[in-house]
């Protein structure tokens, strides 16, 4: 499901997701929730309590405190006093999520994007990853866990640098 099909279409939820859409991931700052996927609902309800929803990418993802206190913060900000900022583990993210503009920023970064999609059943083993420095297939897995527990640390054979991967999932 793409951003656009998440995104309310009712002006009033509408704009609260654009608001929570602003809010940018603490461990990789180049990318919005909304980039990630991770922002899943907005909703505004007759009582005037706002409500929003958001997916983390794994379980026990330790941004996702900083992130609901980012959001209620972007909607105070914005006038919104009474917000709830719901955590949902089912359907658990999948980087088939992200967008290809938070894609984009990911390899800008530096940081190598996820190839391919995520399946039901085994998991596919890529064959390799672009590095996002010179572009190189000639990149092995250093280790299995980067930088943070989303993404794997590679490094490339041709231009030495190590980069993050971000792991398809």
């Amino acid at each position: 499901m793409t951003v656009e099909q998440l995104r309310p279409s009712t002006p009033t939820d509408a704009a609260v997701w654009d608001i929570a859409a602003t809010v940018c991931d603490p461990e990789i700052p180049v990318l919005t929730i909304e980039d990630l996927g991770i922002l899943r609902a907005a909703h505004v309800a007759e009582t005037g309590q706002v409500e929003v929803t958001i997916t983390p990418t794994y379980s026990g993802c330790p941004a996702m405190d900083a992130i609901r206190d980012d959001v209620t913060t972007a909607l105070g900000g914005a006038g919104y006093d009474d917000v709830a900022v719901r955590l949902v583990l089912a359907p658990a993210w999948t980087t088939d999520w992200m967008s290809e503009d938070g894609k984009a920023k990911l390899e800008e970064y530096g940081i190598a994007p996820p190839t391919g999609t995520a399946a039901a059943g085994p998991v596919r083993v890529g064959l390799s990853v672009k590095c996002p420095q010179c572009s190189s297939l000639n990149t092995r897995e250093l280790t299995r866990f980067g930088s943070t527990s989303c993404k794997a640390l590679y490094v490339c054979g041709d231009c030495k640098e190590p980069f993050d991967y971000f792991k398809v999932h």
